[in-house]
């Protein structure tokens, strides 16, 4: 029965991501898709050695990990209340406020965005009507819109990571803390928070991977000003038609992605004892 799924897997996934990699050490030449045996690294030195690019690597990374750090800072008290909520109800509505915003288009919800946060936006009109600035702030087409629409996106991915982990921790053990003189704050410092650090790492890894790799939140918060790493390869494949090159800087982004996973893998390790 793994059969069709393996192949499925085989022809949509690896043979791409082969044929990916092995373009990216041919020449860049405009037009070009076809894989020829001359080898060379010139489309990977032009990456490392010309600022645009590797600048562009760090900023993917560096919002990777704010994305990351803002959505577990949110994502886990409202994660924590649904998965301690007993009340049916109580909890399908909270999943229900969840999930809805996952059936909404991305695009749909970045134009909601837009709505808010442009310079003639609710927030911003609503701010200089109130005399509270005396002009629009710039909430849009800078690192700030980046990151809000990001974690606008990826908010719900890191909640769904950690309600099953922290629902499967047994309440008996939280309990057993506060009776031995532990304050509630103590008790989940010392008892939940370790307990669902696999959620947490599982749901920062899904956010980072989300983040880094998005092309359409960077390019509509972003007005294509905050250059990442999608946008580059975007411009080089569809704009210039350099697929060579294109596929060097997405090979970067897939080697940053699998770190990323090895990463995870070293520290669910360590927080699990050496047992993971």
């Amino acid at each position: 029965m793994a059969v069709p799924a393996t192949l499925f897997f085989l022809v949509f996934f690896i043979l791409p991501t082969a044929s990916l990699f092995a373009i990216s050490f041919n020449k860049s030449v405009s037009g070009s898709v076809a894989f020829v045996p001359a080898l060379t690294l010139d489309n990977y030195a032009r990456i490392f050695t010309r600022s645009i690019y590797y600048e562009a690597i760090g900023r993917s990374v560096g919002i990777g990990v704010i994305v990351s750090l803002l959505c577990l800072a949110l994502g886990y008290p409202l994660a924590y209340v649904i998965a301690k909520t007993q009340h049916p109800g109580r909890n399908a509505v909270l999943m229900i406020l969840v999930l809805s915003s996952m059936q909404l288009d991305m695009v749909i919800r970045l134009y909601g965005l837009m709505v808010l946060l442009g310079d003639n936006g609710l927030i911003n009109g609503a701010l200089v009507a109130s005399g509270l600035v005396s002009g629009p702030l710039p909430l849009m087409y800078n690192l700030f819109g980046v990151v809000v629409g990001l974690v606008q996106v990826t908010l719900p991915f890191m909640v769904i990571s950690l309600i099953g982990v922290i629902k499967s921790i047994p309440p008996s053990f939280e309990e057993a803390a506060r009776s031995l003189g532990a304050s509630r704050w103590a008790a989940f410092r010392a008892v939940v928070l370790p307990l669902s650090m696999p959620g947490i790492l599982s749901g920062s890894l899904l956010v980072f991977a989300l983040a880094i790799s998005s092309y359409v939140v960077p390019a509509l918060m972003g007005g294509w000003k905050v250059v990442t790493l999608p946008i580059h390869i975007y411009q080089q494949i569809a704009e210039a038609g350099r697929w060579q090159f294109g596929a060097a800087i997405a090979a970067i982004l897939f080697l940053t992605s699998l770190l990323a996973v090895i990463l995870y893998q070293a520290a669910a390790r360590l927080t699990a004892g050496g047992r993971a």
